[in-house]
């Protein structure tokens, strides 16, 4: 018998489908043939087959700059291989000095990145961190650095919209995003969008059905190209409607529609609802958790958006956990802050008479407890579930803050959307090229 010999492209294969992205990435670039080979759908489809699904993913806070952009990190995970959080990757540092410096959105790997040059221009760069990827964004032909500052001091302006397409699980182009509010109440915004793919601005107008209060427009979770924001009907100090718009499949006419889908049972639960509503992202769907007060306990309820428009199904409750029994260890005191964004079964919650992060399984009721001042990246316990590391900065200082304004009572005024959360993709994420 004539054992078969291995071709070089079929020892190399091997090899590389061992590695981690971190190492595939610069494997790339080491010259066309590696290349056109990890760029190949056979080989992405085999490195999907053969390592964990686990990634690395940050919560982030783009809110309060007094705190850390970081607030808790995972890392250490098998498929990327990086040994330090997200965080540190999150810079990008230009040819002249920055005054101010910001990071307005995340989606996909990408992110949208703001500064200031200490002789006051103003700059936007679309970029990925960790491949060290970034592309600048010119302003709108039709406006002045004076004119984007006057935007800025807006209150019904954002300029911090981001989204992507993806096409078999890699980035192929993103959008940046400015909405406009012309009133404080009002059925249209005006959205200036920029194309990766033409490197153009574009202006839209769009309307929904009814008027909404649109002072929350700066904070967006996108999704498969979908921006999700939060609006209000009548009284602004919590959030009734989800607004929702499809930048890669909405018409090309100047003039269009969005959606407006108001959040599941307002009517029956808003007396009992114990936080204000925000929305965040798991298992590919916008979700949107609160907790209860029921016959003298504490239910926790989470929803995920099925649909897009505006109908009693367009939300499914997914799950419903009483946590008198589950979580008594910890109080009442505790509050929601994001889902797992891989794991629709995982919730963590910052539990204010602990002063930690609690990681609850709503499927198994199991918990762990995870506190800023005892992280070490040696210590077994501090794990997530899937296995990362996780590292704190800042997550206590930033949890006091929201707090009195998160709780369900009129004297907290409106509020915005309180967590981000930075998830690198599943395979590598190129930064694309604008289209020749």
């Amino acid at each position: 018998m004539v054992l078969k010999q291995l071709c070089p492209e079929e020892a190399l294969v091997k090899v590389l489908a061992q590695v981690s992205l971190r190492n595939i990435a610069r494997f790339r670039s080491v010259c066309k043939e590696w290349k056109c080979l990890i760029d190949s759908d056979f080989f992405r489809d085999l490195y999907e087959s053969l390592k964990s699904t686990s990634v690395s993913w940050s919560i982030m806070n783009t809110r309060d700059k007094r705190v850390s952009l970081e607030i808790l990190g995972h890392h250490g995970c098998e498929r990327w291989g990086l040994t330090n959080s997200l965080g540190s990757y999150m810079h990008h540092i230009p040819e002249t000095t920055v005054r101010k410096s910001s990071v307005l959105s995340c989606t996909d790997g990408i992110v949208l990145l703001y500064t200031e040059t200490v002789e006051g221009e103003l700059m936007y760069h679309v970029g990925n961190p960790l491949l060290r990827q970034w592309a600048r964004i010119p302003l709108p032909s039709h406006l002045s650095a004076f004119d984007v500052v006057r935007l800025q001091e807006n209150r019904h302006f954002s300029d911090n919209g981001l989204v992507t397409k993806i096409e078999k699980g890699v980035v192929v182009g993103y959008k940046v995003v400015w909405m406009l509010a012309s009133t404080p109440l009002s059925r249209e915004l005006t959205f200036m969008i920029y194309s990766s793919q033409t490197g153009l601005w574009k202006n839209k107008r769009a309307r929904c059905v009814r008027s909404l209060f649109w002072s929350r427009l700066g904070y967006y979770v996108p999704l498969n190209g979908v921006l999700h924001w939060l609006a209000a009907y009548g009284c602004s100090y919590d959030a009734n409607y989800v607004a929702s718009y499809d930048f890669y499949n909405g018409c090309d006419d100047d003039l269009d529609y969005f959606n407006i889908i108001p959040f599941p049972g307002i009517e029956r639960f808003e007396r009992n609802q114990r936080f204000k509503r925000t929305i965040t992202t798991s298992a590919g769907f916008v979700v949107y958790c609160n907790v209860f007060n029921d016959n003298g306990g504490r239910t926790i309820r989470v929803w995920r958006l099925v649909s897009t428009n505006d109908h009693p199904k367009s939300w499914k409750l997914s799950w419903k956990l009483n946590t008198n029994s589950s979580l008594h260890r910890f109080g009442a005191d505790y509050f929601p802050v994001v889902m797992h964004p891989f794991n629709s079964d995982i919730i963590y919650l910052w539990s204010r008479n602990k002063n930690g992060l609690v990681l609850l399984n709503l499927r198994t009721h199991k918990f762990s407890l995870h506190k800023e001042e005892s992280s070490s990246e040696d210590d077994e316990g501090n794990k997530s579930m899937d296995g990362c590391i996780m590292s704190f900065s800042g997550c206590k200082e930033y949890m006091d803050l929201i707090h009195p304004i998160f709780f369900n009572n009129l004297l907290g005024g409106f509020h915005n959307l309180y967590f981000s959360q930075y998830v690198l993709p599943r395979w590598l994420n190129p930064l694309p090229q604008l289209s020749s």
